[in-house]
C-alpha cells in the first residue's frame, strides 16, 4: 500500500468519512445494549438531558466576571483556611472569613453586590491579570515586586511573621536558633523571602497553610514561619504546637486590582476609608480576634477592646470539640452534595475532553499514516511535543499564557482544551497502532474487490482498528478522569479541589479522602464495565471466548 501517494484533498475525505465510521460504531454499539436503550428512553432521558444541558452550560458560561456585569468579583483561595476565607464548618456550602466580611462591607458602601471566585493562591495575580475577577482579597502582602504588576489599595490589615514550633521543643526560641533546621512556610510569601535571605535554613514552601502545620506536628519540620494571623488560627487548636520568639518583620495586606483600573482602586480606597472611620473594620477584626497593637497604631485607634471575638471562639470550638462517631458520619453526609458537585464537574470535563481527544487523535493517526510528508512530520512533531511536556505546564500556557497574545478562554473551555489536546497525542498512537495491526492483505483484498482506498479505509480498516483499541482507550479515559484534578490550578473546583477545601476545615484528610476516592471509583466503574461489554461484543477473540464459555456451560 503506497499511502504516501494520497494527496491532501483525499486525506480530508478519509478523515471525514472515518468520523462517520466512529458515529456509526457508537450507534451500533448503543443499539445492541438493551439497558442503554432503556436508559435513553422514557422519563430517565430527562435526567440525561439535564446532565447534557449542565455540561453545555459549563462550557459556554463564564465565571460571572465583572466585565459587562453588575457585580464586583474578588478572587481568593478558600483552601487557604481560616480566618481569611474558608468553608463554614456548620454549613460547608457557605464561605466565611474576615476578608469575606471586608469584601461585603466594601460592596455595601459601593452599592455593588460582590461575588467570590475561587482560585489557587499562587495563581491569584495571574488570574487577576487575565480578567477572571476584578480584585484580589486573600492575605496578599504589599511588596515592591507585586506593586510593579498590580495596583494596591491602602492596607486593611497590619501584622507580622510568627514562628511556631512543637510544644516539647525548647531548643528554638527565635529564628537565630534555626540554623541548619528545616522550616516550612507559604509559597511566594514574605516569610519565605525572610527565610531564604538567611541562607542557613532549609526552607520548604507549601501551597496551603494547613499542610505545613500538619508536617510540623508529624515531625517533618522543625518549625513554621507564617503570618501571625495564620499562626493564631493554626497553633491555638493544636496542643502539640506553640508560638516561639518575638514578632518578625512587619507586613501589610492590601487589595490588588489590575493596572489601569484606577477608578476601581479609588472606589475601594474610599470604601475602606469609610469602614475605618465608622469603626466597622475594627468590629470585623475584633470579631475574628485580629485587632492587634500594630493595627491600633496604623489606624490610630488605641481605644481598649472589650468586644468578645465570637467568630474566633466559634472556630476554636468547632476545631477542638470532640466529635462522636455518629456526628462524624452525619458531617460526612453533609459533604456529599459538595463532593457530588465537584464530581459532576470532573465527569463533564472528562467526557468533553475525551471526545476531543478521540476525534483529534484519529485525525492525527490518519495524518501520520496517509498524509503528505510535511503533514506527517507536523503531526509527529505535535504528538512528541505534547507527550514530552507535562500536562500542568500545558494548562498554564493555555489559561495564563495565551491571553498575552490576545487569546482568552473561560476556565471550562481551557480545561477541556488542555486535557483534550494532551490526551489526543496518546489516542493518536493508540489508533496508529490499531490501524497498523490490521494485515495488509485486508487492504489488498478490498482493492481487489473494486473498492477505492477511501472505501477500504472507511469500511474495512478503520472499523477493525477501532475495535482493537477499546482497551487502551478505556485506560486513557480513566487516567484522564484522574488527571482532571490538575484543572484546579485554573480556577476550576472539581472533585479533588472540593475534597481539599473540605479536608482543610477539620484537618480530616483521611475520612473525606476516602469519600472522594469512592466517588472517583464510582465515576470510573461504569465506563470500565461498558468497555468490557464492548470488548466481548466487538473484538473477535473475545467473541470466540464468550461463545466457547456459553457452549461449555450448555454442555
Amino acid at each position: 500500500m503506497q499511502g504516501a501517494n494520497l494527496q491532501i484533498p483525499y486525506l480530508s475525505f478519509v478523515i471525514g468519512h472515518s468520523s462517520l465510521v466512529i458515529f456509526h460504531w457508537f450507534s451500533v454499539f448503543s443499539a445492541r445494549l438493551e439497558w442503554l436503550r432503556r436508559a435513553l428512553a422514557g422519563p430517565r432521558n430527562l435526567a440525561l438531558q439535564a446532565i447534557l444541558s449542565g455540561a453545555l452550560m459549563l462550557c459556554l458560561c463564564d465565571n460571572a466576571q465583572a466585565t459587562g456585569s453588575k457585580t464586583l468579583s474578588w478572587g481568593g483561595d478558600a483552601e487557604g483556611g481560616a480566618p481569611f476565607q474558608f468553608q463554614d464548618p456548620r454549613e460547608p456550602s457557605r464561605i466565611i472569613g474576615f476578608e469575606v466580611d471586608i469584601a461585603d462591607a466594601i460592596g455595601r458602601v459601593l452599592g455593588i453586590p460582590v461575588q467570590f471566585v475561587q482560585n489557587q493562591w499562587d495563581g491569584l495575580i495571574p488570574g487577576l491579570d487575565r480578567g477572571n475577577y476584578d480584585m484580589v482579597i486573600s492575605g496578599l502582602e504589599i511588596t515592591p515586586d507585586r506593586a510593579q504588576v498590580v495596583l494596591f489599595s491602602r492596607p486593611y490589615y497590619v501584622t507580622f511573621e510568627q514562628l511556631a514550633v512543637r510544644a516539647d521543643d525548647h531548643s528554638i526560641n527565635s529564628l537565630d536558633d534555626c540554623k541548619a533546621k528545616t522550616l516550612g512556610t507559604l509559597k511566594g510569601s514574605l516569610a519565605q523571602r525572610i527565610l531564604e535571605t538567611r541562607g542557613n535554613i532549609r526552607v520548604l514552601s507549601y501551597d496551603g497553610q494547613i499542610n505545613a502545620y500538619e508536617d510540623l506536628v508529624n515531625g517533618r519540620l522543625d518549625g513554621v514561619l507564617m503570618d501571625h494571623i495564620i499562626a493564631l488560627y493554626n497553633v491555638a487548636p493544636l496542643a502539640q504546637l506553640k508560638m516561639a520568639g518575638p514578632p518578625v518583620g512587619r507586613l501589610e495586606y492590601g487589595i490588588a486590582v489590575r493596572k489601569g483600573d484606577e477608578d476601581l482602586l479609588a472606589g475601594i480606597n474610599g470604601a475602606l476609608d469609610k469602614i475605618i472611620a465608622s469603626g466597622e473594620l475594627r468590629r470585623i477584626l475584633e470579631n475574628w480576634n485580629l485587632w492587634t497593637s500594630q493595627c491600633a497604631e496604623y489606624f490610630n485607634d488605641r481605644e481598649p477592646s472589650s468586644a468578645r471575638a465570637e467568630a474566633y471562639h466559634a472556630y476554636l470550638e468547632e476545631r477542638t470539640g470532640t466529635v462522636s462517631f455518629v456526628a462524624r458520619v452525619k458531617r460526612y453526609a453533609t459533604y456529599i452534595p459538595l463532593l457530588g458537585r465537584g464530581a459532576l464537574v470532573t465527569l463533564e470535563l472528562s467526557l468533553f475532553a475525551m471526545t476531543l481527544a478521540v476525534f483529534l487523535g484519529l485525525l492525527l493517526a490518519l495524518t501520520r499514516l496517509y498524509g503528505p510528508a510535511p503533514v506527517r512530520l507536523a503531526a509527529g512533531a505535535y504528538v512528541e511535543s505534547i507527550r514530552g511536556t507535562p500536562l500542568l505546564i500545558q494548562l498554564f500556557l493555555i489559561f495564563y499564557g495565551l491571553p498575552h497574545i490576545g487569546i482568552r478562554f473561560t476556565p471550562p473551555i481551557a480545561a477541556i482544551l488542555g486535557l483534550g489536546l494532551n490526551y489526543s497525542a496518546y489516542e493518536a498512537e493508540n489508533y496508529r497502532a490499531g490501524i497498523q495491526s490490521i494485515p495488509r492483505t485486508q487492504m489488498e483484498a478490498a482493492l481487489a474487490l473494486g473498492m477505492t482506498r477511501l472505501q477500504a479505509l472507511r469500511h474495512v480498516i478503520v472499523p477493525q482498528a477501532l475495535r482493537l483499541v477499546i482497551p487502551p482507550v478505556t485506560n486513557d479515559f480513566i487516567a484522564l478522569l484522574k488527571d482532571s484534578s490538575l484543572v484546579s490550578v485554573i480556577t476550576m473546583v472539581e472533585l479533588t479541589k472540593a475534597y481539599s477545601q473540605l479536608a482543610s476545615m477539620h484537618y480530616d484528610y483521611l475520612g473525606i479522602g476516602l469519600l472522594a476516592a469512592a466517588m472517583y471509583f464510582l465515576i470510573g466503574l461504569p465506563f470500565v464495565r461498558l468497555a468490557r461489554l464492548a470488548e466481548r461484543r466487538f473484538i473477535p477473540d473475545q467473541q470466540l471466548h464468550t461463545a466457547g464459555a456459553k457452549q461449555r456451560q450448555a454442555a
